[in-house]
Formats: C-alpha cells, sequence, structure tokens
C-alpha cells in the first residue's frame, strides 16, 4: 500500500500538491538546519567574545566540506535509486543504498583521521590567527574529530529516505537533530551551564548529530519490509554500474562543495586581515543570509525526485511542469527576501552581537550578500535538474563557472578595488551570470527532450 502512494506521488498527483508534499518537509527541515546552525552563531555571540564567535565562522569551511561527502553519495545514490525507481528496478535501488551507507561509514572515518593528524595545517589554511587558533580547534574538536561520521551519515540518510519519497520523515529525522542542538547550546555554551564557549557549540552539535543518526536507524527498523532504503551488509557490493552511476552525479557535486569550501576559505582569509570583528561580522552575515539560501535549496532538493522518478520514466511533460512551478515558488520568496534583508540589514545584524563595529560591518555585508538571492535560486533548481537527471556534466561545469570562473576571482578583484566590502558583492555578480546560463541550458534540455521548441 505504502509503494502504491509512492507510484501515485510520483505519476498521478497534481504538480502543485506533489511539489508541497515533496518541498515543505524538506525546506521546513533546512530551516530547522538554518536555525540551529544560527544557534550556534547566536549562544556563542551572548558570550560576547568576538574571538569565540569568531572560531565558529573560521570552522565552517571544514563542516562544509562535509558536504563534499554528503553529495558525493547523498546526490548521488540519491538520484541513482529515483531513476532506477523510474525504470521499476527495485534491486538496483536496494544495492544502491547499501553501497551509499557503508562508504559513508568508511569516508568519514576517513574525514577525521586525516584532519586530526593534520589538524594544525588545518588551522593555519582556514585563517586562524593566535588568538583565534584554541577556540576554533575546541570547536574541531567535537565537530570533526568526535563527529564526522553522524554528521555525515544523517544527512546522507535523509537523502535516501527523501529518494523514495518519504520527504516528511527524512525531514523529522534531521529535525530531530537539530532541534536537540538548539536545545544543548546554552546549555553547554553559557555560562550558566557548562560555560564552553565554542567547544560548547560542538559538543551540542556532535550529540545532535548522533540523536539524528538513532532516528533513522529507529525509522528503518520499523519500516522493515516496508521500504527501498536497504543497509544489510549483504546487499552492499562494488557493482560497476552503481558506482559509475553514483559518481556520475555525485563526483560533481562533491567538486561544487568542494569549491564552495575553497571560497568561503578565501572569503575568511581576506576578512581576517580587518580583525575579529570583521570575521564575526562575516559570520553573522553569512547565517543569516544562510536562510533564505537553504529554502531555495530546498525546493531544489525536494523536487529532485520527482523530476528524476518521471525523466527515467521518460514522462518529460511532468518533469517540465515541475520545474516551472519550482522557479516561480523559488523567485517570488527570494525576491520578498531580498527587500527585507536590505531594508533591516542592521537590525538582523543586532540579534546576534550588540557591537558597535560587528553592526557597522554586519549591516553592510549582509546588503551585499542579500542581493545574490534572486539569481541563486534558479541556479540551485538548474544544478538540481542536472543531479536529478543524471547530467552529472552540467552540474560540473556550472560548478566551476560559479567559483573558479566568477566568485573566487571577483573576491581578490573586489577587495582590491573595494577592500573589506567588496567582498560581500562577489557571489551577487557570479549567480546572476549563471542564472542566465541556467534558463538557458533548462529550455535547451527540455526542448531536446520534448522534441518542441519553447520556453521552460
Amino acid at each position: 500500500m505504502e509503494n502504491n502512494e509512492k507510484v501515485y506521488l510520483f505519476e498521478k498527483m497534481s504538480i502543485y500538491r506533489a511539489v508541497m508534499k515533496l518541498s515543505v518537509p524538506t525546506v521546513i527541515s533546512s530551516l530547522v538546519m538554518v536555525i540551529y546552525n544560527l544557534a550556534d552563531t547566536w549562544f556563542v555571540g551572548l558570550v560576547n567574545d568576538p574571538v569565540q564567535n569568531a572560531a565558529v565562522t573560521l570552522a565552517a569551511p571544514v563542516l562544509l566540506a562535509f558536504n563534499a561527502v554528503n553529495n558525493l553519495f547523498g546526490v548521488g545514490c540519491s538520484s541513482m535509486m529515483s531513476r532506477a525507481l523510474g525504470r521499476k528496478d527495485t534491486d538496483t535501488v536496494y544495492r544502491t543504498s547499501a553501497f551509499c551507507f557503508y562508504s559513508v561509514i568508511v569516508c568519514g572515518m576517513l574525514f577525521s583521521l586525516i584532519f586530526t593528524a593534520f589538524k594544525a595545517d588545518f588551522l593555519g589554511i582556514l585563517g586562524a590567527e593566535p588568538d583565534t587558533s584554541r577556540a576554533t580547534s575546541d570547536y574541531l574538536y567535537w565537530t570533526v574529530t568526535m563527529g564526522s561520521v553522524p554528521a555525515i551519515l544523517n544527512v546522507v540518510f535523509a537523502y535516501l529516505v527523501r529518494a523514495e519519497g518519504s520527504a516528511l520523515h527524512a525531514s523529522i529525522g534531521t529535525m530531530s537533530g537539530c532541534i536537540l542542538n538548539i536545545m544543548l547550546d546554552p546549555v553547554f555554551v553559557l555560562p550558566w551551564g557548562f560555560d564552553m564557549g565554542a567547544a560548547g557549540a560542538g559538543l551540542a552539535t556532535f550529540i545532535s548529530n548522533c540523536a539524528a543518526c538513532l532516528y533513522f536507524f529507529v525509522l528503518l527498523y520499523i519500516k522493515r519490509g516496508r521500504t527501498y532504503v536497504c543497509i544489510k551488509p549483504s546487499m552492499f557490493g562494488l557493482k560497476r554500474e552503481i558506482i559509475l552511476g553514483t559518481c556520475a552525479v555525485g563526483i560533481p557535486a562533491s567538486i561544487q562543495n568542494l569549491l564552495n569550501v575553497t571560497g568561503m576559505t578565501v572569503l575568511n582569509n581576506f576578512t581576517s586581515d580587518y580583525g575579529a570583528d570583521a570575521v564575526a561580522a562575516m559570520g553573522i552575515s553569512q547565517k543569516i543570509y544562510m536562510v533564505p539560501m537553504y529554502v531555495a535549496l530546498g525546493i531544489s532538493q525536494g523536487v529532485m525526485p520527482l523530476v528524476s522518478y518521471n525523466y527515467a520514466s521518460k514522462n518529460y511533460a511532468r518533469s517540465k511542469e515541475t520545474v516551472v512551478f519550482a522557479a516561480k515558488l523559488s523567485a517570488a520568496f527570494l525576491m520578498i527576501t531580498t527587500i527585507i534583508l536590505h531594508v533591516f540589514a542592521d537590525g538582523f545584524i543586532t540579534m546576534f552581537m550588540k557591537n558597535a563595529a560587528i553592526i557597522d560591518y554586519g549591516g553592510d555585508f549582509l546588503r551585499g550578500m542579500c542581493l545574490a538571492l534572486p539569481f541563486l535560486g534558479m541556479d540551485f533548481l538548474a544544478v538540481g535538474v542536472f543531479q536529478a537527471c543524471g547530467m552529472g556534466k552540467m552540474s560540473f561545469i556550472f560548478a566551476i563557472l560559479r567559483k573558479i570562473v566568477f566568485e573566487i576571482p571577483l573576491l581578490f578583484i573586489l577587495n582590491r578595488l573595494f577592500p573589506l566590502y567588496g567582498l560581500a558583492y562577489a557571489q551577487f555578480i557570479a549567480e546572476s551570470v549563471l542564472a542566465a546560463a541556467a534558463v538557458v541550458s533548462l529550455v535547451k534540455i527540455f526542448s531536446r527532450l520534448m522534441g518542441t521548441k519553447g520556453d521552460v
């Protein structure tokens, strides 16, 4: 019965209802994830120590690097699973999920070992100065040395569960960890609790990620025999078609996130030249910016299984309708959000730290950064379509264009022309160009698939 409902969702349900059923839980879980990221910044900010707040900002690229593994297996395997479901090839679905599960555990352990062995080198690369290195190291001990495996595994679990259409369960699992993190942050961070500062935020994150993983294990046990997500050791194997299918989509998605890490590291290194106040302000601005950004990302990730399934079953018209509706939904939300953030930038920064210098820096940063939002949604959606349809080459090209061709060179140029403040506008310029490229690419793809000419 449950599997018949999933088929109805993918094949027959109205586009509006199907997109909402898949996207709303994904967006909500994305927002909760952002809130929990904001919680780290907010509770550490209550300590009113720019060094502690800077530590969370400087550590962000390493945590973002988790997404390289998340996307390699989460995006790659979920795309493979949804396309296999569209072909009614359930054996491939089972084997893909098992391959993903065990590969993630191995990669998470390697991530932890490599970081721990070369921690001093990584701190230097991240831009940690003598006054911020200790706090940054303490935060990374819990989030990376101890926490790599649960941090990566709970996100990938959500991808796998979402791939079979269970967006609500995927979101509940993610949100359970996030909510627990928000509850634990003040206990470990603030003076009335354990007074651990940034390290306490890291410990709260570690515990919450373990709890999220536990939710998914319990879910799979309860739904055994009624889910396509399989973690039986007997189903694990290194089948050539599964590895190639996963990597074709997952590697470009992984490289995209590694380039995001590179871009964030370059940005933090430039910002650190102006002191801890500037770093803290940039970090707060980025966390606020992440709220609407993750809504756009949630919409694009939410519709991926629907696009992927109908692409594999050759129902291209339904895939196209899904993309058009998602594009309109994302664009409307992001335009409104951009106006709000631009007008009330200083007020949003004040919510996190009541420090005049940080408010001054952060307000200007946020006004520049938010201009990228209306364009970012179209870019996310296009990359989501590429991933859903197994077009790894296209998503790789967009990743290279975004970071290597545009954003990172722009950071160097704008910082030279407009020291510090120019850094906030690099993404706006890059995303405006990429949004135009995204529209052109989607028009060509669906025109070719449907054998017609016209706008998407």
